[in-house]
């Protein structure tokens, strides 16, 4: 985790997101487009003449995984050890993670980690039309990723490029679900689909705290923070602060100047945060037209128990 962007300061930061950002460029993104709607309309298809669905798993789970996967050039008989792999090592990102859990991340990044070197050992010689190939030939004044950055920042889009972003269509589902007003409006056409995306993300964030590190002493609000002390700042709270979001524990899928921090902000900011709003727009939307009758199956839902991570365990649906 050291070698990935997410863990450095300038200059090592941004001259990491430079070389794996132009993978990123809103041009790259949309051209996504008609894949992860087919992909999309795949696993709904699964979901035909079912009585009830258990959402997480039969969807929003598998294809962010999909997207990623294929975003990577991960071959499509090896993805489902992607998803286990993934599970796994977001463990090592929650502040309540205990040993076992750590262990776990550890031994499936190990795993993880010898699988895309492989791969990208392949991509060196044959290179292909996918994300590890742009990375392997990546350069910004003359310098290149060396492999042990490669493979640790294709590790990291693979895990936040997938457990946020099932995140996000879980929470955001069951978020329309408890409110059907608001999912009759967008339905209607009343709102639009990006408008109803950032508040899903406002709403129920699928990250909900980073940590940051002072490197030096630092008063914040008359508190002093010591050179090397940790903070955690809530982002699920500041998405719901009354002195900025207007009655901000209301789902208002129309609401103006929605200026959240479900991505972060500043220089480390979600370099994906387009594909997820992708991913959710085409998600979000395509359930809600295929099953216009879709319901909570009961009331009681259950949230994974992390702290970072805000996500159902599971959300049964009746159709």
């Amino acid at each position: 985790m050291r070698k990935t962007m997410l863990m450095k300061n300038p200059p090592d930061h941004m001259r990491l997101r430079r070389l794996v950002s132009r993978a990123f460029t809103p041009h790259v993104i949309e051209t996504l487009r008609p894949r992860i709607e087919q992909l999309t309309d795949l696993l709904l298809d699964n979901m035909e003449g079912q009585s009830s669905s258990e959402l997480i798993s039969e969807f929003a789970f598998p294809l962010p995984v999909l997207v990623i996967a294929e975003l990577l050039g991960v071959p499509a008989n090896d993805r489902d050890i992607f998803r286990d792999w993934a599970r796994a090592m977001v463990g090592a990102l929650d502040l309540q993670s205990d040993r076992t859990e750590m262990d776990a991340a550890d031994a499936a990044g190990e795993e993880c980690e010898a699988y895309l070197a492989n791969l990208v050992a392949k991509r060196r010689t044959t290179p292909k039309d996918d994300l590890l190939s742009l990375m392997v030939a990546a350069e910004d004044d003359g310098q290149r990723l060396t492999e042990d950055e490669l493979l640790a920042n294709a590790m990291l889009l693979l895990l936040a490029g997938h457990e946020t972003t099932v995140n996000l269509i879980g929470n955001g589902v069951l978020s329309l679900l408890r409110n059907p007003g608001q999912a009759a409006r967008l339905r209607n056409g009343e709102v639009t689909l990006a408008s109803t995306i950032e508040e899903l993300l406002r709403y129920e964030s699928p990250v909900q705290l980073t940590v940051r590190r002072a490197a030096e002493d630092t008063c914040v609000a008359g508190a002093t923070i010591p050179a090397g002390g940790h903070v955690v700042l809530l982002l699920g709270a500041i998405n719901r602060d009354p002195e900025f979001f207007a009655s901000p524990d209301q789902l208002d899928v129309g609401r103006a100047d929605n200026d959240h921090l479900a991505f972060g902000d500043g220089s480390h900011i979600c370099l994906g945060a387009s594909l997820a709003r992708l991913e959710g727009q085409i998600a979000v939307s395509s359930l809600v037209k295929r099953f216009p009758d879709m319901a909570l199956f009961n009331s009681l839902v259950h949230w994974r128990e992390q702290a970072s991570l805000r996500g159902l365990k599971e959300l049964r649906v009746a159709f």
